[in-house]
């Protein structure tokens, strides 16, 4: 369902594209990349110069190379419009510690660790928290293989629509349904 018509009369004040890309490689590995772009619909006056309406003011990038297991196999970022230049662009080799990290096992906690604050790009930080979920959208139908090897490790109990013990698991995905937990915890299939 749409969301509903605004009810008061707006005008537009910014716009945030946050795009995604997946691609498996010919060496069997996963590039995941992801972009995200600011714009204004009007004129800015920018400490450097002025910004005209439409031109970006951030445009920053990463790849993620990763396995069949999400590892961070490498990484690479980009900040190619920033306001201050020379000093936002300064931290993207930082993003080369992504290295070793594993999207679906704490991915989101470790980026934190390694970047919240001044020990990173604000920008860049905020489009690594969608990574996990593009590297499974990526994954998701690629082959019956990942899907058979992955799909508990990150489709269920992650939504109420995916929830273990929920009548839409029991229909569409009866194999990963476990039905009702019983007062002394154990597991009940039905």
């Amino acid at each position: 369902m749409p969301l509903p018509l605004p009810t008061s009369p707006r005008t537009q004040k910014h716009t945030r594209k946050v795009e995604f890309n997946g691609f498996l490689r010919s060496d069997g590995l996963w590039d995941i990349e992801g972009s995200i772009m600011d714009v204004k619909p009007y004129d800015v006056k920018w400490h450097i110069k002025p910004l005209p309406a439409g031109v970006p003011q951030h445009q920053m990038n990463v790849r993620l190379t990763i396995d069949h297991e999400f590892n961070v196999i490498a990484a690479v970022a980009s900040s190619d419009i920033h306001p201050y230049s020379g000093f936002c662009s300064a931290v993207v080799p930082d993003y080369g510690k992504l290295v070793g990290l594993n999207l679906v096992k704490g991915f989101r906690n470790a980026v934190r660790e390694r970047f919240s604050g001044v020990k990173g790009c604000t920008h860049i930080t905020e489009l690594l928290g969608f990574f996990p979920t593009a590297a499974v959208q990526t994954f998701a139908g690629a082959s019956d293989d990942a899907d058979e090897r992955h799909q508990d490790d990150f489709a269920f109990d992650r939504c109420t629509a995916m929830n273990r013990r929920g009548e839409s698991v029991k229909v569409f995905y009866p194999q990963w349904y476990i039905g009702d937990v019983e007062q002394n915890g154990d597991t009940e299939a039905h």
